[in-house]
């Protein structure tokens, strides 16, 4: 069965093969510019750096989540049985598809493929709906009514489109769990679209990762929202002391009132050279997809393939798209860096450009 849209639209259906293990770490190489993965640097900030170091004293000690799964239920004003640590957002996914047994669980993409593999990996049928370019915004009348678990993100990794949060809300409704995968929702100032405040929607779980903005992808940290009886069952799924005791620390520095003004601070900074890049792409004649508000762009070129591979060759690294379902090879993501980075890219694609 297929369902087709235009503007906002979608279709559905379970066909097509795409490589859902592929991440932007696999496309960066030795002495590559690294533009392919979107976590914001290197390393943690100084004081963040300090809070995990100081953990290490503890490391002969089993990890312990509560000082952890208390300090998010105050950030979020949630009761800490609402509250789940996880290895990364990753995890959480691994976890909702060991835990549930859905009838028919739905992805909406092109986004984030780890949900969908680790449905698959855990025995479960998967259909798709594919929103419609060129500006990828969900149609709720897009997902099939009888879908009984139902994964979208929101800002979406890799289209850095940011859904109205009342089109995902629409969604819930009893009997259905509601994934909205939210890693990169600290990238939007105030988080406006966030449903981490609706406690009123049925089955409703809020995944969110702390690797991205706080450069902590090798560390592995995150959390999951959700209701207490759901929180339970997926508990039960997780293995034993999973989430490290620095990650742990970690997780409570970065939800602290100072910790979420500095975050604050680079998402607005973020913004403006989200802007300017997106400016600059298109005035090289690419397309990027409208209205980007997380940490990467989406971009379109009729040889979108060869130009990364181009752009491999003179040094700098792009995220390729077609592992996304929903995406072609003349698509690849843009992670958003800094003015420097951002004219080295395009003095190279001016370069390109003319040969």
């Amino acid at each position: 069965m297929k369902r087709t849209g235009g503007h906002g639209g979608g279709r559905y259906g379970d066909e097509g093969h795409h490589d859902l293990r592929h991440h932007g770490d696999a496309d960066v190489g030795p002495g590559l510019l690294d533009l392919a993965v979107n976590v914001r640097g290197r390393t943690p900030p100084d004081r963040l750096l300090r809070r995990i170091t100081d953990s290490l004293t503890d490391l002969g000690s089993y990890p312990d989540p509560e000082r952890a799964r208390a300090a998010v239920a105050r950030r979020h004003r949630r009761d800490p049985r609402q509250v789940l640590p996880t290895a990364g957002a990753a995890e959480a996914f691994v976890l909702i598809a060991r835990a549930l047994n859905p009838r028919r669980a739905v992805v909406v993409h092109p986004q984030f493929t780890e949900p969908e593999a680790a449905l698959r990996a855990a025995g479960h049928r998967v259909d798709r709906v594919v929103l419609s370019a060129p500006d990828f915004l969900l149609d709720p009348e897009s997902v099939p009514e009888d879908a009984d678990l139902v994964v979208i993100g929101n800002p979406t990794n890799p289209t850095s489109v940011l859904h109205p949060a009342a089109s995902i809300a629409a969604l819930a409704r009893p009997g259905r769990v509601l994934v909205v995968d939210e890693a990169f929702a600290d990238c939007v100032p105030g988080e406006p679209e966030s449903l981490v405040p609706r406690t009123d929607l049925p089955g409703l779980v809020v995944v969110r990762s702390l690797t991205k903005t706080w450069s902590l992808a090798g560390l592995r940290a995150g959390y999951l929202l959700a209701d207490p009886d759901l929180v339970a069952r997926l508990t039960e799924a997780q293995p034993l002391w999973s989430v490290s005791t620095p990650a742990l620390a970690a997780m409570e520095a970065c939800v602290t009132p100072e910790a979420l003004a500095e975050a604050e601070r680079w998402a607005r900074g973020l913004a403006e050279e989200r802007r300017a890049l997106s400016d600059d792409l298109g005035n090289h004649g690419l397309t990027v997809v409208p209205h980007a508000r997380a940490s990467f762009l989406l971009v379109k070129a009729v040889d979108g393939e060869s130009l990364r591979l181009r752009l491999r060759e003179e040094g700098i690294a792009v995220r390729r798209g077609d592992t996304f379902p929903g995406l072609g090879p003349e698509w690849f993501r843009v992670a958003v860096r800094d003015s420097r980075t951002r004219h080295a890219l395009t003095r190279t694609l001016a370069q390109l450009m003319v040969t």
